[in-house]
């Protein structure tokens, strides 16, 4: 299922609040000086248009949210909407989601880790680029403090029951725990675009959580 074009951002709006490249973060920044304050942190990897990171910042004030996007354009989109809604608990990193979350996301800090419709990479000798692989997973544990979740949602059967499989592997996480699908009460009423999308086509969406024990 392919990306609908973006729209435009109106040039006027300030991204400097909300939006930082990974290539431009100090070897030494901690997430905590980004919000100058102590809250509990929630990450998002592979944000696309920002509908999560919107929502939520807004859901829980106070909660800090970090949402990573590999794309660049994706990434200025989805600031683009925290700027719009003046999120002060919620900024958008334009990079590699396993590298910040490897090389800046302190032991034992984060409440919570969301991957939502990660791209499958379909053919079998690209699945190597999947972000669910054991690398990650290792990462997500050491980040996680105790009883922090890991939150996966994807429309690929396959791409939900191997992850399943690795998950299990590893000591730390305990789960599946089954997400309810719930009932959309408007629109824009889903945790991301690409749900929206897959449930109005009446598509099955595989979710599940795990928490850190």
């Amino acid at each position: 299922m392919g990306r609908r074009a973006l729209r435009k951002i109106d040039p006027a709006l300030d991204l400097d609040s909300h939006l930082r490249s990974l290539e431009e973060l100090p070897d030494s920044w901690r997430v905590a000086e980004w919000f100058c304050r102590e809250a509990p942190l929630e990450i998002e990897i592979g944000s696309g248009k920002g509908l999560f990171m919107a929502s939520a910042s807004q859901l829980r004030p106070t909660h800090d949210f970090v949402g990573v996007e590999v794309s660049a354009k994706y990434a200025r989109f989805a600031a683009a909407k925290l700027a719009r809604s003046q999120s002060e608990n919620a900024v958008m990193i334009h990079g590699d989601g396993l590298r910040f979350l490897r090389e800046w996301v302190e032991d034992s800090s984060t409440l919570a880790v969301h991957v939502y419709f990660p791209d499958p990479w379909w053919k079998k000798r690209h699945r190597r680029r999947r972000i669910l692989n054991v690398s990650f997973l290792r990462d997500v544990q050491r980040v996680l403090r105790t009883e922090g979740r890991l939150h996966f949602w994807t429309d690929v059967e396959e791409y939900f029951q191997t992850t399943l499989d690795l998950i299990d592997e590893e000591p730390n996480l305990v789960g599946p725990y089954e997400v309810q699908e719930s009932p959309a009460e408007h629109d824009l009423d889903y945790r991301t675009h690409f749900e929206r999308r897959t449930r109005i086509q009446r598509e099955p969406v595989f979710r599940a959580e795990f928490v850190k024990r």
